[in-house]
């Protein structure tokens, strides 16, 4: 049998699950969520040793400090992941929720209902708490879910996805609602790219490459993510304390993840008071800086971990601990420094101005903007949402990080009592 016809069978019967999942009531798709919860956690030491072998083989690879990171699985994101699975079984059920009924001149009753996509794949890369992430959403938006994660993460993923399997199965769910591709040929995510009529749509999460790939080669529609770019400004008149407090919990907290700060601008007239105080705390945790001539002249004197940034710092999503810095003369000026090299995924502006938040909210085209406030808030499940499938920069459907609802379509419903049209 070829590759393609094996994954074409593997698709083939998340298709037929998808439409028994379908149909589910939220009682018992919320029971498979709890048991792949505690299933998690009680193979806690299992997964971990899976996934040492996956990070003793990027070792032997050469991979990046940055996706060593975002491979890694701790006790503590191993909790997390389950902690996800019991936040969306918490949530509410989109499917069959009615939207906007109305009632015509003509009698007729006129609404939307939410109804599963039907089966959604995803392509993904290093982070193994993926699988556990996009699983506990598709169950629970009645979605069968396709799985092809990175090879540097098979065992991982395997692994994962084998307890989750068998957890949701026990509990009641069809079998084979989620699939995971273990092949680590990469002509499988190409196989995978020509099965519109199985699979309705794909949703890439990694890198540049990945994403350019996928947008080239789907036959079906594309949610995508690209690469985070993220700017923070510090406005003039902004609290320096706290400007300092979010700058940094934006770069540093976790330097390898989409959300994370590449690019901070500061009005010239706070730069000689923020800078200093801030690109000394950032050096103590092993920051590196890259600034314009303005940000050079402050900061010669006392940051040893300072070069000059030249336009590719402008563009440049570092994944790591190298922050770019640029003093601007106006909001007016931030605004379009992010408008040129941002990449529509998450901006921030601290300010005490009530009329400048406003126009940077209303002005900057992200899909998420933060007034006072981390970058690093753009994630579903710090806004609630449970997990999420990813953030999506797209502009159709659904925008910024994608919770139940997003996982859904609609279809009208009419409520009529004979009418006949003339």
């Amino acid at each position: 049998m070829s590759l393609f016809d094996e994954i074409k069978k593997e698709a083939a019967a998340t298709q037929k699950a998808a439409r028994a999942l379908a149909k589910l009531p939220a009682s018992l798709k919320n029971r498979a969520l709890l048991a792949m919860a505690d299933a998690l956690e009680l193979q806690s030491s299992y997964l971990s040793d899976e996934n040492k072998k996956d990070l003793g083989a990027g070792k032997i690879k050469g991979l990046s400090e940055p996706l060593l990171e975002r491979l890694t699985l701790t006790p503590k994101r191993i909790s997390a992941m389950a902690y996800g699975l019991r936040q969306v079984a918490a949530l509410p059920d989109p499917v069959g929720e009615i939207l906007g009924m109305k009632r015509l001149e003509n009698g007729l009753q006129v609404g939307q209902m939410r109804t599963p996509i039907g089966v959604i794949g995803i392509i993904y890369e290093s982070r193994p708490n993926v699988t556990a992430d996009v699983t506990g959403l598709c169950i629970k938006s009645g979605n069968g879910v396709i799985l092809r994660g990175g090879s540097e993460a098979i065992y991982s993923n395997t692994a994962i996805a084998g307890v989750l399997e068998a957890a949701g199965t026990s509990a009641g769910l069809p079998a084979h609602s989620l699939t995971l591709i273990k092949t680590t040929d990469r002509q499988a995510v190409y196989e995978l790219l020509k099965m519109e009529d199985m699979i309705d749509v794909i949703i890439p999460r990694g890198g540049e490459g990945l994403i350019k790939v996928v947008v080239e080669h789907a036959k079906m529609p594309v949610l995508k993510h690209d690469k985070g770019l993220c700017h923070t400004y510090v406005d003039e008149g902004a609290d320096v304390s706290m400007a300092e407090a979010i700058c940094l919990n934006a770069k540093a907290q976790r330097p390898s993840v989409c959300n994370a700060m590449e690019t901070l601008l500061v009005h010239r007239k706070i730069s000689d008071q923020f800078l200093p105080h801030f690109a000394d705390s950032f050096q103590k945790v092993g920051g590196q800086i890259r600034g314009c001539e303005i940000t050079l002249e402050i900061l010669k004197d006392s940051i040893e971990s300072l070069s000059a940034a030249d336009e590719s710092d402008w563009c440049a999503e570092y994944l790591d601990l190298t922050l770019s810095i640029k003093v601007v003369d106006s909001i007016d000026e931030a605004m379009s420094h992010i408008t040129r090299y941002g990449s529509q995924h998450s901006e921030a502006i601290i300010t005490r101005d009530h009329l400048r938040a406003m126009r940077f909210m209303n002005e900057v085209d992200a899909s998420a903007v933060f007034i006072n406030s981390s970058t690093r808030f753009n994630d579903g499940f710090q806004l609630g949402l449970g997990a999420e499938m990813g953030i999506s920069t797209s502009r159709i459907h659904a925008r910024g990080p994608m919770g139940l609802n997003a996982l859904c379509c609609t279809k009208f419903i009419i409520f009529g009592d004979g009418q006949i049209r003339e």
